[in-house]
């Protein structure tokens, strides 16, 4: 048996909203224990700062070093370091406790179509920084091997899940939503199954100025319009069986252009829900249970309309003592230690890479 060490991840996401930092005790297998979490916003210049980057990433034909995104990677990167001080000031903890850092760094455009996907930050940095050594880059190998590069959280759900009722499925509603499927036999199957709160947060900003869409307040109190809605879903990504995944950009708010803020929020809200019951249908098995992490699930509306669509109830990861908020950053604190134990982070059924393989890159502090 692997003695368990103390673990960092550290997740952006792409709703742009901040960095989640977690830590955790881990021995990357059956062991886990959540320590501590940070949640710390990123400011409106630094959310412009990357969003610009983003947007310039998503014109590129592959990565390529441009004076905006070099500069979109210091404010990442400098934002993470102050995340991790402010982790280990919670926790009570010293940077000479941990053994990893895992470094997701910030998705600026995913294209594993074209063979490639690219996330932001610099590990070198980052360790130098902290003096921790960080693993990151985590997608790239998968998807250089002919996998998708998503999602790659399902370990971690099959580890947090262990002991729950089979067949059972995990629900992340972040930028993108992505579905981690437990069978009876523990078969992991993943992938995304559309927008989550990305289309939703881009409606607001642009219709009413506001962020995000609390509570679901502006959706509840709309119309869905069902012709947008049609017009949303006649996507070929739906029908596509998995494994399959997508970049936040793959899908816009302009079907929904001319509705009423409130109509519109309604539509996307609901155009989320329906995605979740269309990937329902590329599962073998139906779920017993939903249980569902990410900011979406603080979204009541959200939660209605999915629970009407599938006729599932969504279960908040939190009844269970899950931190939903933290899951995302705890995960990659488990790959960092498989990826240096050199355990498979990926699998056929998740990411559709032909066999299961680790991935990752170990930067020490010297580096």
């Amino acid at each position: 048996m692997t003695t368990p060490v103390l673990a960092i991840g550290l997740m952006s996401g792409t709703s742009l909203d901040g960095v989640d930092a977690a830590l955790i005790e881990t021995d990357g297998e059956a062991v886990v224990r959540p320590i501590a979490f940070v949640g710390t916003d990123y400011t409106d210049e630094q959310r412009a700062v990357l969003a610009e980057a983003t947007r310039l990433a998503l014109t590129l034909p592959a990565p390529a070093v441009l004076p905006a995104i070099a500069t979109a990677e210091r404010v990442l990167t400098e934002a993470h370091k102050a995340a991790v001080q402010a982790l280990l000031a919670r926790a009570g903890v010293e940077a000479g406790a941990i053994d990893a850092i895992g470094f997701h760094g910030q998705t600026v455009a995913h294209r594993p179509d074209r063979g490639w996907t690219w996330q932001i930050g610099d590990a070198a940095r980052l360790a130098a920084l902290t003096g921790v050594r960080v693993v990151s880059d985590f997608r790239s190998a998968d998807v250089a091997a002919g996998g998708q590069g998503a999602p790659l959280l399902p370990v971690y759900h099959a580890a947090l899940a262990a002991g729950l009722e089979r067949p059972m499925a995990v629900l992340n509603l972040g930028g993108v939503a992505n579905i981690t499927f437990i069978g009876a036999n523990g078969e992991l199957i993943a992938f995304d199954t559309g927008p989550a709160n990305g289309l939703i947060d881009s409606w607001m900003e642009a219709a009413t100025g506001a962020r995000f869409d609390r509570d679901g307040a502006l959706a509840a109190a709309g119309q869905v319009d069902e012709t947008v809605l049609d017009t949303l879903l006649d996507h070929p990504f739906f029908d596509t069986p998995p494994p399959k995944s997508l970049d936040r950009g793959d899908f816009t708010i302009q079907p929904a252009r001319g509705l009423s803020p409130a109509d519109g929020a309604a539509t996307l809200t609901a155009f989320t829900a329906a995605t979740v019951a269309e990937a329902l249908r590329h599962l073998p098995e139906r779920p017993r249970r939903l249980l569902v992490a990410g900011g979406g699930r603080r979204n009541p509306t959200m939660l209605r309309m999915i629970a009407e669509a599938t006729k599932l109830t969504p279960e908040p990861t939190d009844a269970l003592g899950w931190n939903g908020d933290a899951v995302e950053a705890e995960g990659f604190a488990y790959m960092a230690v498989r990826s240096l134990k050199g355990l498979p982070i990926s699998l056929p059924g998740t990411t559709g890479v032909r066999e299961p393989m680790t991935g990752g890159v170990v930067t020490q502090p010297g580096d």
